[in-house]
């Protein structure tokens, strides 16, 4: 895989968050500022259109120029954290011009970890992270048993949505939820949702690749 995997990923992003943004604000009306779905659409497409007539072989530069495109575009919160997974994402690949299927969870990895430092969430607190590390390790499982890249990207979807599922019960200690206190554990977390989304896209783009 090379640029062209990257540029195509990001298309299927901002497709998936622009088809799903109603759905998002919907989420995120309940427990924040409704505004996620607009966030994303935008943020998303902002990355996308950056690089998507790019003759940058680069991995890494590809995914750091996404990153600054969509930290201008959307400097929320929410925003600004899915910026600065792409920035690690980048830094964590400057150089490299090809990837094999096994080091797509690693690009996800190293984009889980820009969103952790960033917003210094850790799993278990009801965030983003708890829907993209379950993925993660899905996917190496898979790829360590031996599984096809077909398998191993859709258990890393299927570990997605049950670290979702799996938000509800938690206690939000980040952002507008949090001041629910103990009332926001029979809430899903919307940014978990995001993950989930972006994990479908990634089984979208790595079927045109395989």
């Amino acid at each position: 895989m090379d640029q062209l995997f990257i540029i195509d990923y990001l298309k299927e992003l901002s497709s998936i968050m622009v088809e799903k943004k109603d759905y998002l604000i919907e989420l995120d009306s309940v427990v924040g500022d409704g505004d996620l779905g607009l966030t994303m659409s935008d943020g998303f497409k902002a990355a996308y259109e950056a690089i998507r007539t790019s003759k940058e072989k680069d991995l890494g530069r590809l995914l750091f120029t996404a990153g600054k495109a969509m930290s201008s575009a959307v400097p929320s919160t929410m925003g600004t954290l899915m910026a600065s997974g792409f920035i690690q994402a980048g830094k964590a690949f400057k150089g490299k011009v090809t990837m094999d299927t096994r080091e797509i969870a690693t690009l996800l990895r190293a984009y889980a970890e820009g969103v952790m430092n960033r917003g210094k969430a850790q799993a278990g607190e009801k965030t983003f992270i708890d829907g993209l590390l379950p993925a993660i390790d899905n996917m190496d499982e898979a790829f360590t048993s031996g599984v096809d890249a077909r398998t191993a990207i859709n258990n890393g979807f299927n570990g997605a949505a049950k670290g979702y599922d799996s938000t509800a019960g938690m206690l939000a200690v980040h952002g507008r939820a949090a001041t629910r206190g103990e009332a926001s554990r029979s809430l899903k977390d919307p940014g978990a949702a995001v993950a989930v989304l972006m994990m479908k896209a990634l089984e979208k783009s790595v079927e045109k690749f395989l």
